[in-house]
């Protein structure tokens, strides 16, 4: 294979971030606006507070149901016409529902309607982000030398903290800068209007970045032997690689389980909801600076996996995630921002050491003809089981108990089934793509 040179690797890496970044900014937009904007503007008043809010996170969680069908469709478009084509329509898909959930009439204007239009965009942005994580994830790994996989994998990684960040960021400022009913007039809007800009990003990666070496040795392969590139790519890894499939999936819970309860869940916690007290502008800075302590541990552990191997980080990760899930609620009943920041902080570093070597691993599971939708897949089917019932999980169990106690111990059996499945695993660092 051949290798890219030093300053490619720096283009592709770096497009890789800016795409996985604006992309799950677009995401995570929703996350936080589902915690504090949607269960008042999308929604009826007559509500209960715990009531609301639970069906806003459903809204949000509709996203994670349609993130596995993305990954089908893009996976068998990505695996049969290349990397690049199946990454730029979905950041385009991304960028369009985005922008358009910013300019939705609310449940005021237009009544019920307003929460289904939700709902409908809302899978749309699945739809997208369940797509572009396998093309841009294979897009730098593919490209990589072999003993630097799991350090350019990050940057596709990345991308979910960064995004988050910028998120929290955009919301901070447009809060901060107005009034609380600008804000909720219309101030909201603004950063979802912005993601405009993913549509422009599509353009540039369709028009300057090649696919991978390893497609387009597949597909030229396939041209030379007079046959065509694998015609049901999903079909065939399903039945190749099941246990795989499964076990990435599970891998995947403890990631998304902790993820979503420590930056959306979080958030209404640390407000009136929970009873700690915090405003909206705290809560949103704590889990801010909290994700940014993400972002060098992607790097590092990525990096580190590159040496020792990714089973022993990403065990030792699950094992300390389901000890620090019941530090995490005690120290943010203390209502100190300070304390606050070091459990969510300290949260958002080991879930760093599964997350960040993840997109080696599953580029390294599957075969060059089937791995877009292999490692797609893997990838969704954890993340719609963890990351897209969790918020709702939490607020249930607090609403029913009054206690966080049940929290935490949903938190590490999903450690457990973690744990499990990397242990059922073997070691894939040394694989040749």
């Amino acid at each position: 294979m051949t290798v890219q040179s030093e300053a490619e690797m720096r283009k592709l890496a770096l497009t890789s971030l800016a795409g996985t970044s604006i992309e799950w900014f677009d995401f995570f937009l929703y996350g936080t606006a589902a915690a504090l904007v949607f269960p008042v503007l999308f929604f009826s008043e007559d509500m209960p507070r715990y009531v609301s809010l639970i069906a806003s996170f459903s809204t949000f969680a509709v996203g994670f149901l349609a993130r596995p069908l993305g990954g089908v469709i893009f996976g068998h478009y990505g695996d049969r016409f290349g990397r690049k084509k199946a990454l730029t329509i979905a950041l385009t898909l991304m960028g369009a529902s985005t922008t358009l959930i910013g300019l939705l009439p609310t449940y005021s204007q237009i009544g019920f309607l307003a929460p289904l239009l939700l709902v409908f965009f809302r899978f749309i942005q699945g739809l997208a982000v369940g797509g572009q994580w396998g093309g841009a994830m294979l897009l730098v790994t593919e490209n990589a030398p072999a003993n630097r996989r799991g350090f350019y994998g990050a940057f596709a990684q990345a991308g979910a903290p960064t995004g988050l960040v910028l998120a929290n960021l955009a919301f901070i400022a447009v809060s901060s800068s107005m009034s609380e009913q600008d804000f909720m007039l219309w101030g909201w809007r603004l950063p979802f209007v912005a993601s405009i800009v993913l549509i422009a990003l599509s353009l540039y990666i369709q028009l300057t970045i090649e696919d991978t070496e390893v497609f387009r040795r597949l597909s030229s392969s396939a041209r030379e032997s007079k046959q065509e590139v694998q015609k049901s790519p999903v079909i065939r890894v399903v039945k190749q690689y099941p246990r795989e499939i499964l076990l990435a999936a599970g891998a995947f819970l403890a990631v998304q389980v902790s993820f979503y309860i420590f930056v959306t869940f979080a958030i209404a916690y640390g407000t009136d909801y929970g009873g700690v007290g915090l405003s909206e502008t705290e809560m949103l800075l704590a889990v801010l600076v909290s994700s940014a302590m993400q972002i060098p541990g992607v790097f590092y552990f990525s990096h580190l996996s590159d040496r020792i191997g990714r089973r022993k980080i990403y065990m030792a990760g699950a094992i300390l995630m389901g000890g620090w899930s019941f530090v995490v609620f005690p120290l943010m009943d203390t209502g100190s921002i300070p304390l606050i920041v070091l459990g969510l902080g300290v949260a958002q570093i080991i879930i760093s050491m599964m997350y960040g070597p993840q997109a080696a691993m599953l580029a390294e599971l599957f075969a060059t003809e089937v791995r877009y939708s292999g490692a797609s897949l893997g990838y969704q089917l954890g993340a719609i089981v963890g990351g897209g019932a969790a918020p709702i999980v939490a607020t249930a169990i607090l609403a029913s108990t009054g206690e966080t106690i049940g929290i935490s111990i949903y938190i590490a059996l999903a450690s457990l089934v973690t744990w499990v499945s990397i242990f059922l695993l073997k070691e894939t660092n040394t694989r040749s793509l």
